[in-house]
């Protein structure tokens, strides 16, 4: 390539590569887990006001908060969420949830079993199979450290 080439590339580089404000996106992902919060947190009061005990209150909000951002993926409504906040979305129980709904959904079109039973852990997958494999590492280390 020749230097003409090369400028161009570079410019053409740092026209579409996107520019990301840190702080901004910090305060994006904090107002977006915050409101997931604040939704389970009025879930689990309304259901303590029911006169359900704590675990089952907990069930309830974990339960209806899933079902929530299930719903809000079939719409096409939580990646845009997702977009807009970040791992503010991603890290709570309803980011796990789309993620398990949005490829059963994109790979509903090639049927039950190879679409959505071949795709629906495309993405949790990896979730599910780290976060056993780090418990079980980190119970093994809990387990030698009670031993001495």
């Amino acid at each position: 390539m020749d230097e003409k080439q090369k400028k161009e590339y570079e410019q053409y580089v740092s026209r579409i590569t996107p520019t990301h404000n840190l702080f901004l996106q910090m305060a994006k992902a904090f107002v977006t887990g915050g409101a997931i919060c604040v939704i389970g947190q009025v879930i689990l009061n309304i259901c303590a006001g029911m006169g359900l005990d704590k675990e089952a209150s907990g069930g309830w909000s974990a339960l209806l908060l899933i079902l929530l951002s299930v719903i809000l993926t079939g719409f096409n409504i939580y990646p845009s969420i997702v977009k807009w906040g970040g791992a503010g979305a991603l890290v709570p129980i309803t980011g796990f949830a789309n993620s398990v709904a949005a490829p059963a959904i994109e790979f509903k079109k090639e049927g039950q079993v190879f679409g959505v039973g071949c795709k629906i852990f495309t993405i949790a997958g990896p979730v599910i199979l780290f976060g056993i494999f780090t418990s079980w590492v980190l119970g093994v280390i809990y387990w030698l450290g009670k031993m001495y």
